[in-house]
């Protein structure tokens, strides 16, 4: 088959069919089985079901906005008591001896020396002073490691 040929059943596609037999006698035999509901019916397994599904969605959006609401106070919490981190840790540069991680001692003082930068032009901002937390564990753990190995 060329690519003619399909485009040419593709738009045969495009063209209105009928159902192979009517539908609606079948439709209307079911809601004939059904048959009319009043208030004075007993329930059925529909609308049984309907009381707890509602309870369900109703309790699960309450938990939602309950982990929307702590998760927002845990981050307001946190930003507020986050001490400015250039206090945290002794400024002077600090060049291990093994020269596998002078390297990284020195990308790290570089970058703490940045966001000090950064931190003097918005002293109250909690990104930068996440990020120059961060930078000052990174550069405690490089010390452990240079401590560790030798």
């Amino acid at each position: 088959m060329n690519e003619f040929e399909w485009r040419r059943q593709m738009r045969d596609l495009r063209q209105p069919m009928a159902p192979r037999r009517d539908l609606w006698p079948s439709i209307d035999a079911a809601l004939d089985e059904a048959g009319p509901t009043d208030a004075g019916a007993a329930p059925t397994a529909t609308s049984r079901s309907a009381g707890p599904r509602r309870w369900l969605i109703a309790a699960s959006f309450a938990a939602s906005v309950v982990l929307a609401g702590a998760i927002g106070w845990h981050a307001k919490n946190a930003t507020m008591a986050t001490p400015v981190a250039s206090t945290t840790m002794p400024t002077q540069n600090w060049k291990p001896a093994d020269p596998r991680l002078a390297g990284a001692a020195t990308q790290l003082n570089a970058a703490r020396m940045e966001l000090q930068q950064a931190m003097q032009q918005a002293p109250h901002s909690p990104a930068l002073q996440r990020l120059l937390i961060q930078t000052e564990r990174q550069q405690s753990q490089l010390r452990q490691l240079a401590s560790d190995a030798g």
